[in-house]
């Protein structure tokens, strides 16, 4: 069904371009070490049969067509990194969507619905602070004003696009239009299918998240000289704030909270801290849910800051609406990996992907890989060629029967 040798062959050698000398991976969005990645990949595709291009921004693109006129299946992921990340976070749900396009060209086996591969363009955001540019632009909501963010070096996404030397064209070109459904392959970042014995797993969604900014004021004095009674610590009031994050967190059952980023002014042994700022980055697949844990902690921080004349500033950072996987291609995955005699496993995804760029486009399917020990981002980031395999099988199987509807 899958020539997994071949699949872990393109792994290996997709994971020698950007190598640092610590074992992971640097392929930022515009650069020689991504080109020749894509490169590649491009290889890859047209050995698999694909026609390949590039469109307006810089996906690269396989398209394989079909006799029949319906809608395409769109199947995709990433090749770009994180610093030092990984070589199996992205690039294993390209590899192993071409794999399955080959495969099922060497069995000749045609599909009715005609197929593209995407491998979009900076999903994880590294070199911008801006992610997901490639999937924004095929959702067709990528704009001219979102070019204009830069890099550490003043360099713009719309100048970088010029140096790498893609043409300027309207962005909604690279908008693709009547899509059937939308799947990828992805390892699963954490230890869900570790802890239950499974190899692969069905998403159920994408949790969107929320990045809030609280800044506390109170008043600097002198550690010696300032009675306990008479003081404004804001470095008090954030931590029973910040504790108060994780219980409302956790009383929700589905919603995670985290406090990234602390600063501590004037961050002194001996000097009262007057002013604290923290990010929290409240995540769930349910929106209501994580708007409403949202709710309890700023009502939480407002109570705190009035009992202890504090001064506090909330501001948003980022809200991204959560996204469901289509219940119809979910039940088609979880059959795949009962075909293969795997127990299914049901799990939300707390990371992000390009496919959540998709809501109210088109609909999604997703698939994860397990992660040893749950580790990602990171040079220790390992899946099993089992695992991977199944994934592989899982993925071909959804594909033959998606394609029959």
């Amino acid at each position: 069904m899958i020539n997994i040798k071949r699949l872990n062959t393109h792994l290996e050698e997709l994971s020698v371009i950007g190598k640092t000398k610590d074992g992971g991976i640097n392929r930022f969005s515009y650069t020689s070490d991504e080109r020749r990645a894509n490169e590649r990949v491009k290889q890859y595709m047209e050995s698999a049969g694909l026609t390949v291009h590039y469109d307006i921004v810089g996906n690269l693109i396989g398209s394989q067509e079909a006799t029949d006129d319906l809608p395409t299946i769109l199947i995709g992921s990433h090749i770009d990194t994180v610093p030092n990340g990984g070589k199996y976070d992205g690039s294993l749900g390209v590899l192993t969507a071409i794999e399955v396009i080959h495969s099922l060209k060497e069995k000749e086996i045609e599909l009715k619905h005609p197929v593209k591969i995407v491998a979009f363009k900076d999903e994880e955001g590294t070199r911008f602070g801006f992610g997901m540019i490639g999937s924004r632009a095929v959702a067709g909501t990528l704009t001219s004003n979102d070019l204009k963010k830069v890099d550490n070096q003043g360099i713009s996404i719309e100048q970088a696009m010029r140096d790498y030397g893609l043409e300027k064209q309207h962005l909604q070109s690279a908008k693709i239009e009547n899509v059937k459904c939308y799947l990828e392959v992805h390892i699963e970042q954490g230890k869900v299918l570790e802890n239950n014995e499974a190899a692969v797993g069905n998403v159920t969604g994408i949790a969107g998240p929320v990045w809030l900014q609280f800044k506390l004021t109170g008043l600097s004095e002198h550690a010696g000289a300032t009675p306990m009674n008479q003081r404004q610590d804001a470095l008090v009031g954030a931590s029973l704030i910040i504790a108060e994050v994780e219980k409302i967190a956790k009383e929700s059952s589905s919603s995670v909270a985290t406090v990234g980023k602390l600063s501590v002014k004037p961050n002194g042994v001996n000097v009262i801290p007057g002013e604290v700022e923290w990010t929290i980055d409240i995540r769930d697949i349910d929106e209501k849910t994580r708007d409403q844990v949202e709710q309890e902690i700023r009502k939480f921080a407002k109570k705190i800051a009035n009992d202890r004349q504090l001064h506090l500033e909330i501001s948003v950072l980022q809200r991204v609406a959560p996204v469901r996987c289509e219940d119809n291609i979910q039940d088609v995955i979880k059959e795949s990996i009962q075909e293969l005699g795997e127990s299914i496993v049901s799990l939300p995804s707390g990371a992000g992907h390009d496919a959540m760029q998709f809501k109210n486009r088109f609909p999604i399917g997703m698939i994860f890989v397990r992660s040893k020990d749950g580790i990602s981002h990171n040079p220790r980031e390992f899946s099993s060629e089992h695992d991977i395999e199944k994934a592989a099988k899982v993925l071909y199987l959804t594909i033959l029967q998606l394609d029959k509807n």
